[in-house]
């Protein structure tokens, strides 16, 4: 069996989201306070007894996750992964939890990625909706004809590719959409344009702290985001995790790689079973699927 983990990100968080790590071990609950210290505030206040407006806050949402996926990892006497891929944040905690960064250095790179992209929300209202039941090129072509800034942000699987830009194009692309056939193209209730141009002024502070990180090969292949493919090479690291702010996440390429490379298990670690579902559809039922949430 070749074991295949990936790690959720932004829209997985839930109110209590890893209370039973921090309650039931003592190596995580010293993990959950080194985090409130670095982060210099009690993120684990808002995870443990936070409300969902509380956090969806991006500041939050993208640590909380980060951190819940990374110490449930860490806490699983059998996670010997033969490749490790994650959605958009969670190509942090998939770093992280192959080694290929500290603990500490990747919830700092985190932090830093969540407030620089936090920053371009406030600049440059924008949004994210999911078009279903069109195909990917159809998706791009519709991008392209829309005036404005939109372009595809995730590609899910197939018939799912979310797009991302500014407010007004998101919405014209919506009904451009459902005119040329498309099942539903909804708004998605996020901060801003992820994974598009409007990200680009977190590159500079991101980039900074990325180089400043050190990063080492990683205990087995990382899938990243950007190019869907296997990568171990530190410094290809560091490029594709800068250039992902601005580039789409090529999930379902991604998947079918890993795929293709042998992966006939998968496993969602962390926050919620949305990967679980993506994994079943692209792979068409073929591999195995599993998730941990908790002890």
């Amino acid at each position: 069996m070749t074991k295949a983990y990936v790690f959720p990100g932004q829209g997985s968080q839930y109110p209590g989201m890893a209370k039973d790590l921090y309650d039931s071990l003592p190596e995580a609950r010293e993990r959950f306070e080194a985090a409130n210290e670095i982060l210099g505030f009690r993120i684990t206040d808002i995870m443990f007894g936070g409300s969902s407006d509380d956090l969806k806050a991006t500041n939050v949402t993208q640590p909380a996750i980060f951190l819940h996926s990374v110490i449930l990892a860490e806490s699983l006497d059998d996670f010997r992964p033969d490749m490790v891929a994650g959605h958009s944040l969670g190509e942090f905690s998939a770093l992280a939890a192959a080694g290929a960064i500290s603990f500490e250095d990747a919830l700092r790179l985190v932090a830093i990625r969540a407030r620089e992209m936090q920053k371009c929300c406030e600049k440059v209202p924008g949004g994210m909706a999911a078009v279903i039941g069109m195909d990917n090129a159809a998706v791009e072509k519709l991008c392209l004809d829309t005036p404005g800034i939109v372009v595809p942000a995730n590609y899910n699987c197939d018939g799912q590719v979310v797009i991302s830009g500014e407010k007004e194009a998101i919405a014209a692309a919506c009904g451009a959409a459902k005119a040329a056939g498309a099942k539903r193209a909804l708004p998605l209730a996020v901060g801003g344009a992820f994974h598009s141009p409007l990200m680009e002024p977190a590159r500079l502070e991101l980039g900074k702290a990325i180089e400043a990180t050190k990063i080492q090969e990683p205990c087995c292949p990382v899938y990243q985001n950007v190019t869907a493919r296997p990568e171990t090479d530190p410094e290809a690291i560091k490029a594709n995790l800068l250039a992902q702010l601005t580039s789409p996440v090529r999930w379902t390429q991604t998947i079918g790689n890993m795929l293709v490379d042998g992966a006939d298990w998968f496993c969602e670690i962390g926050p919620g079973t949305v990967l679980q579902g993506l994994v079943k559809r692209i792979s068409g039922g073929m591999a195995e699927t599993c998730g941990v949430s908790g002890l």
